[in-house]
């Protein structure tokens, strides 16, 4: 594969700006002087979708409007505060649909608003949604935040051979409409320029985020583990995953009994729901892992941050999955480490603040030696400060909307 000019997936120098790009936005919480209306073409339920995306477009809808990035209802004539946004957030089919409803009309009619409130700007999320408004809103600069394949993630369904050539020719139409595109990561600024031949010139990298406010909570580990019932006296391992195919859930099970023959009290508790869920069971009691795995099953999002902070490290898996890196970001915010595997977007997440917390590969026996060393302290994890520091400088959601709301004015003075 060619190598890319990775210098071009950073912002460039805005007209009357102080000619810094995206990095210099990084701490920026000052609100832009001239606000942008932007309309949000998404997913409006925040647990739409099983891999916690959507709870992190949430945070950053939330966050855009300290960054002059307005915010309100599609329903209202008017924003109900100063502080709230005409970005709008529109659902336009639910995320299983199939691919002939996704094509159907909107939920909300673009031709339903009103002509004054055509927006500054249009942000696409999925292809399979933005579909329904292609040559909507005449001419107003678009800006593509890709999250990864379309065709990639239904390529294990049955009908992928039918429908992939009409999945990645949607997705195909509604890239090349971008004015800019947003990525999280470096490798989906290659698969996006690489696959779909989106020019890189276009394309900025910007990292998911979270409200590191909400994670950085008070309870100790062991306040924490009390309330939850978890075992005080054993190193206890979280993963945060939906129980679905290709999230490497298998392989950390297995992984596991490698870690028991060294770390015999190990205790690893699995937080998610899904389809997956009675095979991973059985895999547990044929691997004779009952007191060393637990499922937890689906936890709301208002107790996910008790789960981070009562475990001694969050570990992440992936097998061919492009990852946003919420769960990595979730778990460095509370002060909990973090293990990945190198496949998807949470290695390019945690890399910058320890190599020890990538490891080289995502099978079992990978994962059970990278576990055992760092439980044994072999593979040196960073401390709990060390780890809020680095999530509040590179992923709050203030940043990273600073960083998103620098992207759109540049899509709009450079249309």
């Amino acid at each position: 594969m060619p190598q890319l000019n990775l210098s071009r997936y950073t912002s460039k120098p805005r007209r009357g700006s102080n000619g810094l790009g995206i990095s210099a936005v990084a701490g920026a919480r000052a609100i832009v002087n001239t606000p942008i209306d932007s309309l949000q073409i998404g997913m409006r339920r925040p647990l739409a979708r099983p891999d916690g995306l959507d709870r992190m477009l949430q945070t950053m809808a939330a966050a855009l409007p300290g960054q002059g990035v307005n915010v309100r209802s599609p329903s209202a004539a008017t924003p109900t505060a100063p502080t709230s946004s005409s970005s709008m957030l529109l659902t336009l089919a639910n995320a299983q649909a199939s691919l002939g409803k996704l094509l159907r009309r909107p939920v909300v009619k673009p031709d339903a608003l009103e002509p004054e409130s055509k927006p500054d700007l249009v942000a696409l999320h999925f292809a399979p949604h933005a579909a329904p408004i292609l040559g909507k809103f005449g001419k107003v600069p678009r800006v593509v935040h890709f999250h990864g394949s379309w065709v990639d993630e239904h390529r294990t369904d049955r009908s992928a051979a039918l429908l992939g050539p009409l999945r990645y020719g949607l997705e195909w139409t509604v890239y090349h409409g971008g004015t800019r595109h947003i990525v999280l990561s470096r490798e989906s600024a290659d698969v996006l320029h690489m696959r779909y031949r989106v020019p890189e010139e276009r394309i900025r990298v910007v990292p998911g985020c979270v409200d590191t406010s909400r994670f950085a909570l008070r309870a100790t580990r062991k306040q924490a583990r009390k309330r939850l019932a978890m075992p005080q006296d054993r190193p206890v391992l979280l993963c945060v995953r939906p129980l679905i195919p290709r999230m490497g859930l298998d392989e950390l099970i297995d992984a596991i009994f490698v870690v028991k023959l060294v770390v015999p009290d190990v205790f690893l508790v699995i937080v998610g729901a899904g389809p997956e869920q009675e095979s991973l069971a059985a895999r547990i009691v044929a691997r004779g892992l009952e007191a060393q795995v637990q499922l937890a099953g689906f936890v709301s999002d208002d107790a996910l941050p008790q789960y981070y902070r009562a475990a001694d490290l969050t570990v992440v898996p992936t097998v061919a999955m492009q990852d946003c890196g919420l769960t990595a970001i979730e778990s460095l915010a509370t002060g909990t480490p973090v293990l990945v595997t190198a496949e998807g977007g949470a290695a390019e997440t945690v890399a910058r603040l320890s190599d020890h917390l990538v490891l080289s590969s995502g099978g079992y026996q990978a994962l059970g030696n990278g576990i055992t060393d760092a439980l044994r302290g072999v593979r040196v994890m960073p401390s709990a400060d060390a780890c809020r520091r680095y999530a509040r400088k590179h992923f709050d959601d203030a940043v990273v909307a600073a960083q998103i709301a620098e992207v759109y004015r540049d899509a709009i003075e450079t249309y």
